[in-house]
């Protein structure tokens, strides 16, 4: 079975068993179980698919939280020439891993 859901802005197609990395999700912890409810398709494994209106009806993703992360540091500079205006700010994005436990239609 196939889905892809929608979390932290993002869109990731996703099947049992499959690592991906996603935005930090609020008061999560290494352990948890989350459920996602924005599922925006569904293949299943007769390959019948089904597109949501903008999601599907009743389809769940759930899924276990492996770790909470930061992700590289980006660094962003301002500068103006001439102007002795120069500016270096470095963020460093929260992060979570999760593994995708089933996929519920």
């Amino acid at each position: 079975m196939l889905a892809v859901i929608k979390t932290g802005g993002k869109q990731y197609q996703v099947k049992t068993g499959d690592v991906l990395a996603i935005e930090k999700l609020p008061k999560s912890v290494a352990g948890d179980k989350v459920v996602f409810e924005q599922v925006l398709l569904l293949v299943d494994d007769k390959d019948n698919v089904t597109i949501g209106n903008p999601v599907v009806k009743d389809a769940k993703v759930e899924a276990s939280i492996i770790k909470n992360y930061q992700d590289k540091k980006v660094t962003v500079v301002k500068y103006k020439a001439k102007t002795r205006y120069k500016r270096t700010v470095g963020h460093r994005q929260e992060k979570a891993q999760v593994k995708i436990e089933k996929i519920i239609s």
